[in-house]
């Protein structure tokens, strides 16, 4: 089974791009035998998501972080299968409460059976997950029930958004971090912890992960207000026409600017689609998008700043590309 497309880093290091493509090869096929059951309809909702696609992206992260260890070491595969198993698992669910109808270009679970199905489908990949975890020690079991707390906080307070008084846009970035920083963050951990790098460099793996997931989310919000959908592949506009307020609709609605008013009607509810238009003209017009920007950059800063610390190898100038890149494609 070939290694599904990753994230396009310009790896300077061929030795390094061969045994990340081995690696994500290797994590694919274990990804596609965890989730076999003696009933096929378990197999095949199990699979479902996985056949889709998907690039792999925290699978990745975790490979390159083991590049700072023993990157052949036993745990390294089971570790980002995990990590993938994990985040496959909070798509069935998150597909469920966002009533989404497709997942990946194809009907997601709970559109092509039911929402029961979607949501059972995805506790069984947390199940599959914790099975290769009981293998891996009691370190690594510490974490991951820790990041699932991270990542149930989240979900939960994205839910019931921002308490009375509380700051809307450091709501929003908290609720960032633990949704997608921390699973990232926990990528980066594993792949040093189960490399066997040192302490200090499983630290700075970690914190420059999770600013990369952070930085990685906040590049989404720019790029549905900025992309064109013929290069990027999105449609612009989507969380507009969903109600979603990300970091650039956020900033516009604590602004009183008097220029900024018929913005904040149009951003006051989902955007209808006659004023879809509209609302990404001015909204890319309007200071917001250079403020979301920079908070983007401070995040990817802090990235390099972690990163810096860690010895000067192949894996690192990678890390440091992917920083670049998230930059560059938020447009």
């Amino acid at each position: 089974m070939a290694a599904p497309p990753v994230v396009d880093l310009p790896f300077v290091d061929e030795r390094l791009a061969q045994d990340v493509a081995s690696g994500l090869a290797e994590v694919e096929r274990l990804l596609r035998s965890s989730v076999e059951s003696k009933d096929a309809f378990v197999t095949e909702a199990s699979k479902h998501l996985i056949e889709a696609g998907g690039k792999r992206f925290r699978a990745m992260l975790l490979l390159l972080a083991a590049q700072f260890g023993v990157p052949g070491a036993p745990g390294v595969v089971p570790g980002a299968v995990v990590i993938e198993l994990t985040h496959l698992a909070t798509l069935y669910h998150d597909d469920v409460m966002d009533e989404a109808p497709v997942r990946r270009g194809s009907p997601s679970a709970n559109a092509r059976w039911d929402n029961t199905v979607a949501i059972l489908t995805g506790d069984y990949l947390f199940a599959q997950a914790s099975e290769i975890l009981a293998d891996l020690g009691a370190d690594v079991v510490r974490i991951q029930a820790q990041t699932f707390s991270r990542l149930v906080r989240g979900q939960i307070r994205e839910t019931m958004g921002p308490r009375p008084g509380e700051d809307h846009v450091a709501h929003y970035i908290e609720v960032l971090a633990d949704k997608t920083g921390s699973l990232i963050s926990t990528s980066g951990r594993f792949g040093g912890m189960l490399s066997g790098a040192s302490s200090e460099v499983v630290e700075r793996l970690t914190e420059a992960c999770e600013a990369i997931g952070v930085a990685w989310q906040l590049g989404d919000d720019l790029l549905d207000v900025a992309s064109d959908s013929v290069e990027s592949g999105k449609t612009p506009g989507t969380d507009l026409r969903e109600g979603v307020r990300t970091l650039p609709v956020l900033y516009v609605l604590a602004s009183d600017a008097p220029e900024g008013a018929r913005l904040r009607e149009l951003l006051a509810g989902p955007v209808a689609e006659e004023d879809i238009e509209e609302t990404l003209g001015l909204l890319r017009a309007n200071p917001a998008m250079d403020r979301a920007r920079a908070e983007l950059v401070s995040w990817t800063d802090r990235a390099r700043e972690a990163l810096m610390g860690l010895p000067d190898i192949p894996a690192r100038a990678a890390y440091l590309a992917l920083c670049h890149y998230v930059i560059e494609r938020s447009g």
